[in-house]
């Protein structure tokens, strides 16, 4: 597909993933769990109301590259009006734009997630398809965006509690600093070291990548694994995935994923507004014999939503209940952490 140039100049690979909301693009590009992939956006304006600081999920673009319809070079000054092409040439990350979004996407639905790139000089297209025709390595994601050390946060609270960081979102830890004084740790910390730390309970965040891959196996899994009887544990998004595997549950790619701020999600009867970005979920019949029962779903394709122990305190969901897209349909989530943390005093 042919379009015209915003943001930096540079060719870049990744795999194409489409979000359905009508906005959140700074968001999204923010949010590590984006790392290494080219976002295309559903809604066909992107860039009107430009970007603001305080809508950074953390503190750089992870995206790789921006795909929309039409890009608004002239934003609303009701954030001060700095433009999203000029934070993306800041951090060299390009996008293109005037491309048939709709035919993309339908295309992504159909074919599954594709591996893409864009790129600045026709005559490497040749070039660039027998890249992309190459099975991509199976990297550690992970390893980029994780915490390189042990941090503390203290928030004057009576609560301590462990953040395992897999790549978390910064709305994640604000709302977690509204309970909790908060210690975080690399996604390859042990689980001795996270228990000798004292926390009254643990949170595995979101985070980008396959949690089936050998080296997030070894380590946050195995770590999960060792704390589930221990204190109580709650995941989110990449988190959810990571106590199935630890208790003996399988997940799996899916065929597109969910990346938006639009999911519905079902629980207890009621439907739930989500903000989600996910390549793959939980296998339902895999929890068999794992002590969790899946008890959230997605309206639209019947994936698991949530889970939670039948006998342990331990649950998560796939979704981000701090992103409130609805606008706070799902802070229960963290005053069902609380309530957990609060019985085991």
């Amino acid at each position: 597909m042919e379009g015209e140039s915003f943001g930096f100049v540079g060719d870049v690979f990744g795999e194409v993933v489409f979000s359905t909301g009508m906005g959140g693009y700074q968001e999204g590009m923010t949010d590590p769990s984006s790392r290494g992939q080219i976002l295309v956006m559903a809604y066909p304006l992107i860039g009107n109301y430009g970007v603001c600081d305080d809508f950074n999920q953390s503190d750089r673009i992870h995206t790789c590259g921006l795909v929309v319809r039409e890009y608004c070079a002239d934003p609303s000054g009701m954030y001060g009006g700095r433009t999203l092409g000029d934070l993306m040439v800041k951090q060299k990350v390009p996008g293109i734009s005037g491309i048939d979004t709709r035919a993309l996407i339908i295309k992504i639905r159909q074919s599954g997630t594709l591996r893409g790139a864009i790129v600045f000089d026709e005559g490497s297209i040749k070039t660039v398809i027998k890249k992309l025709k190459k099975k991509a390595p199976r990297e550690n994601l992970v390893a980029e965006v994780s915490s390189k050390k042990i941090t503390a946060l203290n928030n004057g609270k009576d609560i301590t509690i462990g953040l395992i960081d897999c790549g978390v979102r910064r709305g994640i830890v604000n709302e977690l600093s509204t309970h909790f004084n908060i210690t975080v740790f690399p996604y390859d910390t042990p689980a001795g070291k996270i228990a000798d730390s004292g926390v009254k309970g643990v949170v595995i965040s979101n985070g980008p990548g396959d949690p089936s891959h050998p080296e997030i196996k070894k380590t946050v899994v195995r770590t999960v694994d060792d704390l589930t009887a221990k204190m109580p544990i709650m995941g989110i998004c990449f988190g959810n995935q990571i106590i199935a595997s630890a208790l003996g549950g399988s997940t799996y790619k899916m065929k597109f994923g969910h990346h938006g701020c639009n999911q519905p999600v079902k629980y207890e009867g009621r439907v739930y507004m989500t903000s989600q970005g996910h390549g793959f979920a939980v296998d339902e019949k895999s929890l068999d014999g794992t002590g969790l029962i899946a008890d959230q779903f997605n309206v639209n394709d019947g994936t698991v939503e949530g889970v939670r122990h039948r006998d342990l305190p331990v649950f998560a969901v796939q979704y981000h209940p701090e992103a409130s897209p609805g606008p706070c349909d799902t802070r229960f989530v963290f005053d069902r952490f609380v309530k957990m943390l609060e019985a085991v005093r």
